[in-house]
Formats: structure tokens, sequence, C-alpha cells
């Protein structure tokens, strides 16, 4: 079985955080997000995980070694500095997909643990050229919503319908199986939406259906979700990437430490922090409800609360950072400074005076 995952955005919403990484490369639980795609695919027995990239995507990817469990991974990559939507990917990598049997389609900035073998099992036994994983959310308006008929079939795709508009509360997962006959409905080399082109025209021609499915499903499309995203699975695992044999410092649990972490005399770490591998944390730091990504640091005396901290950046001592503040790659934050809240400073900045009201720095 193949699977193509859609890792070729931008996430501009994830800014200033993804100006130098990719969706698909945000640590959770101090692991890729890709990292955790490869391992479910594998352990629902498929052998060949295909990446719709862009060429800056392919290069990160590279660089960071992500493990695959075993799947051959393959690229397809997106003409230069022309995106091709959400349906393009999938028409540009036809080549590698082939025509002899459906294929698994995963939205990249989608963390979700369902069984993939069912939903490809009920799309084989049907009729359908596309088979959508549904997921039951209370807002549907920023999502794909459907109406769905009780034999699955889906009787109409909106997409982001506007307030009181949605047929129903059952959204597009951003996992999906299609038919080798989709390509027919791409167009070759164009800017296609699978979500306002495809799918509503299947859904025109009785060949979209449904599969509604149970677990743990979140898109990390913007800071906020990012970080409840970290503060679920960190729940679920219960604590147990934490340092053991600790005295100097107090944890309150549930918190993630990874591998080289230093931490000073007297520092609280927790409850829901992450700390990346090879952070270092000075004395009587507090850090709460924050991931931290590898190689920062923290000095003295600072208080980091429901924030992000960029790889390599720099926190001086006796800063405050405060809530929904994302801290970009390389940033620097000196002595003293206090940053407001859902500030977001970006990649290399240094910040040297404290920010009174809510600001982005670039």
């Amino acid at each position: 079985m193949k699977a193509l995952i859609l890792a070729g955005g931008f996430g501009t919403r994830l800014r200033p955080l993804s100006c130098t990484r990719p969706k698909t490369l945000f640590p959770i639980v101090n692991k890729p997000l890709l990292q955790w795609v490869f391992e479910r695919l594998d352990r629902n027995n498929f052998k060949e995980a295909i990446l719709a990239v862009n060429q800056q995507t392919e290069f990160y990817i590279k660089q960071k070694r992500v493990p695959t469990y075993g799947l051959e991974v393959r690229y397809s990559r997106d003409p230069p500095r022309k995106p091709l939507g959400t349906a393009g990917p999938i028409k540009k990598a036809e080549k590698l997909i082939g025509h002899d049997d459906p294929f698994l389609v995963l939205n990249g900035d989608i963390f979700a643990d369902f069984n993939y073998g069912e939903i490809m099992k009920n799309h084989r036994e049907g009729k359908a050229v596309a088979t959508i994983a549904l997921y039951k959310v209370k807002d549907p308006s920023r999502y794909g919503a459907v109406d769905l008929a009780e034999d699955c079939h889906i009787r109409k795709f909106i997409e982001k319908p506007t307030d009181g508009n949605a047929p129903t509360n059952l959204i597009n997962a951003g996992i999906y199986v299609l038919s080798p006959s989709v390509f027919q409905y791409i167009p070759k080399g164009k800017t296609v939406s699978m979500e306002r082109r495809v799918f509503p025209k299947l859904a025109e021609e009785g060949t979209l259906f449904g599969h509604v499915v149970q677990g743990f499903w979140k898109d990390i499309g913007n800071p906020e979700e990012y970080l409840q995203t970290n503060r679920l699975i960190l729940d679920d695992l219960a604590g147990k990437k934490t340092l053991s044999n600790v005295t100097e410092f107090k944890t309150k649990h549930p918190v993630a430490i990874d591998k080289g972490v230093s931490v000073g005399k007297n520092a609280v770490i927790g409850p829901y922090a992450i700390i990346g591998n090879n952070v270092t944390i000075g004395k009587n730091v507090r850090i709460t409800d924050t991931v931290i990504l590898p190689d920062a640091a923290v000095d003295d005396f600072s208080s980091i609360e429901g924030a992000i901290i960029g790889e390599g950046a720099t926190i001086g001592k006796k800063t405050r950072v405060g809530r929904g503040c994302v801290i970009g790659d390389q940033a620097t934050l000196k002595d003293g400074v206090s940053v407001a809240n859902k500030s977001f400073i970006c990649p290399g900045k240094e910040v040297a005076e404290s920010i009174l009201k809510t600001t982005m720095i670039c």
C-alpha cells in the first residue's frame, strides 16, 4: 500500500516558527510530526510513502534524517515558485503512485491516530472514487463539512461553511483514500483545490463517500493548536520521558525532557513543559505549559508560561515570556526583558527592551 503525504505547504499561520522549518518537522513531544506519521503508516502495513514537497521542504526533511521505520520514501516535487494547491500535488505524483491500486492521502499538518487499514478496506468494498475520513468537531466552519447519507455516500461537500451553513459537524479530517480514476478530475500542472473543486464534483456524481473515525485528531495549523496537541499527547504519554534521579530541581508532571538537557538548582519545570534536546536552563527558572525546541538556553530567574521557544533561542536573566508568545529560532531576549502576551519574535532578532503590548518583531 502507498501513502501520499501533502507536505509542501508554507505554514503561514505557524510563523515565525515555520520560517525555518516545514510543518511536518514541528516536534510533537520532542519527535517530529513526520516521524509520528511514518510510525503509524508502518504500523498499518504501508510499504511506501511519497512526500509531495517543495524544494525547501525536501531539503529540511533530508537534513533532519527522520526515521522511516522501514518505509520506502520517495519525493514528488512541486514546480519552483508555483504551489499546486491540495489536488495539484496528487496529479504531479501520478507516475509514482501508479494506476493499480487505491492510495492513502494525508495532510502533512494533521496529527491523527486512526486505523488506516479500516478506511482502505471500506473504500475497496464500495464504488467510491474518494473516501474521506470524517471527524466530529464543535465548529466545522474552519474545515470541509459534509452531508452524509445513511449508506455513507456524501451528498454535499462544503469547504469552510459560514456560520450556520454547515450541513453537519462532520468534517474532512485531512485523510482520504483515492482510486486512480481520480487523476482524470485534476488538470496537469495547474493549481487545484481538492476541497473546492474535486470533492464537490465527486459528491455531485455520487462517488464521494465518508468514513467516520474515532480516536485522536488534531490540526496543528496555528501556535495555540500546536501547544494544545503537545499537551494532549503529553497527557497520553503520562510523563514517560521525564528525567530520572532528579534532586536539584522540581518537575510538576506531566513533563517531557529530552536528552542532553541541563537544569539549574531550584528550577521548576512543568506542568506541561516539553524541553528539547541539549536545552540549557538556569537556576530558579519557572517553565509551564511551554514547548522549548532543541539547543535553546534560558538563563537564571526567568519565567516562561504558555509559549513556544524556537531552536537555538536565548532567553536572558530575569526575563519574562508571556502566554501565547512565539520566539523564533536563534532569537535573543536580553536580560530583564518582559514580553507581552501573544507577541511574536522572528528568527535571529535581538530584543533588548521590554515589549509592553502584543507585537511582532521582524
